[in-house]
């Protein structure tokens, strides 16, 4: 028989059992549906991930103290004091690989203005803060040096600050507000920038001279973190190299004492929760991927009822002159038309899903092409596996006993 005959015969086979065939699908088209659903969530959650980290400051490196054992108790990082203004010094003239440096120092409490109070953080920086976060004024400027230098009592503050204290609408810049009853002057307002992937308000913020916090607010004199910018985000792995070098000379560190410090770059950030998202894409994967293998034992059943419902059929053939090969492959191509629809079915269904995913539950997904293309082939290779094994059974019938088979 020609291979068109073949098409031919299979098909209509295929047409003549609808229901039975759909249902047989169903396996296939629920599997591939899952796989594409499922990788379009891990690659979109891998994708938000990156734009996120990367709009905190895409090149942005991070300096702070390492943990430490005292008296025998395990120190949290937060509680140590390793990381000095003459560490910040030194990697501000030693490092080549940085463009923009800032200490930073930190604390909680009630912002104030009037007879409104919105608890909240404030940061002590330096003017390269914002070139480093990448972030905007949306009105006002940024506090000088010399407003650093003399410990200006002056902030900016973010956009859910402002809803929470300024409930008239007034304008914040020129206003004043108190900060755990210290009184500042409010000269610039921060752009919006939302959530961000760990559902930390980025908005719910206020900047001031890192001089300011450390004496009026926290009264310390060491810093909690070192914050930059490398060149590029190419050259961030080297910067971190160097800014580790630079303070390990910085604490006469020798070669067999550990770091008092760490160092990270926000590529190894991405890194860490892209790695993380990857291991449950996989596992969600892996357990969609349990129903094309439900769907294609679903064929290899279908299949082989049918050889057994056709097996005076097949003996009729044979005994007119068709070979087994032909046989074998005639029901092979079914196996495989019914593989491939089932496969086209789902990938419908899972962009389908994927839209439905996107903008009714507001999960961030990205469909990949190679999943179609995975999918596509696990349907091609699961008709040919579940298929063979009854269309080999179906070619190997004796003419004479089948035509006889009630």
């Amino acid at each position: 028989m020609r291979l068109l005959n073949l098409f031919k015969i299979a098909t209509k086979a295929i047409v003549l059992n609808k229901t039975r065939t759909l249902l047989t699908m169903l396996g296939i088209i629920i599997g591939v549906a899952s796989v594409i659903a499922m990788l379009a969530i891990g690659e979109g959650s891998k994708e938000s991930i990156r734009t996120t980290i990367s709009s905190m400051g895409a090149n942005m490196i991070t300096v702070r103290p390492g943990a430490d054992t005292r008296g025998g108790v395990r120190q949290e990082r937060s509680a140590m004091e390793s990381l000095t203004l003459q560490d910040f010094e030194a990697i501000k003239e030693q490092a080549s690989l940085l463009t923009s440096i800032s200490p930073l120092v930190d604390g909680k409490g009630q912002v104030i203005s009037g007879s409104n109070n919105w608890p909240s953080t404030i940061y002590g920086v330096n003017p390269d803060y914002l070139a480093i976060k990448v972030t905007d004024l949306q009105s006002g400027s940024m506090f000088t040096d010399a407003e650093v230098q003399s410990a200006s009592k002056v902030a900016l503050i973010g956009q859910t600050v402002v809803e929470n204290i300024f409930t008239n609408g007034e304008d914040p810049v020129g206003q004043m507000i108190r900060f755990n009853n210290i009184p500042f002057k409010v000269i610039g307002v921060l752009e919006e920038k939302g959530e961000n992937t760990f559902g930390q308000d980025q908005d719910d913020v206020v900047i001031a001279p890192y001089t300011t916090v450390q004496k009026r607010i926290l009264a310390i004199d060491h810093i909690n973190q070192v914050i930059a910018s490398a060149v590029s985000e190419d050259d961030a792995p080297d910067a971190v190299i160097q800014v580790s070098e630079i303070l390990r000379t910085q604490h006469k560190l020798t070669a067999n004492e550990d770091d008092d410090f760490h160092v990270q770059s926000m590529e190894e950030l991405i890194s860490t929760f892209s790695s993380t998202t990857e291991m449950l894409t996989i596992l969600l994967v892996a357990v969609a991927s349990i129903s094309l293998l439900i769907g294609g034992i679903g064929i290899m059943n279908i299949m082989y009822v049918s050889v057994k419902e056709r097996t005076r059929e097949i003996g009729l053939r044979m005994a007119v002159g068709g070979k087994g090969s032909d046989i074998l492959m005639q029901f092979l191509i079914e196996a495989i038309m019914i593989s491939i629809t089932g496969g086209v079915l789902g990938v419908l269904l899972g962009l389908t899903a994927t839209v439905f995913i996107e903008n009714i539950l507001h999960w961030p997904t990205s469909v990949a092409l190679y999943s179609i293309i995975i999918s596509f082939a696990v349907c091609a290779v699961t008709g040919i596996f579940f298929g063979w094994y009854p269309a080999r059974k179906a070619s190997s019938l004796d003419p004479i006993t089948a035509l006889r088979y009630e």
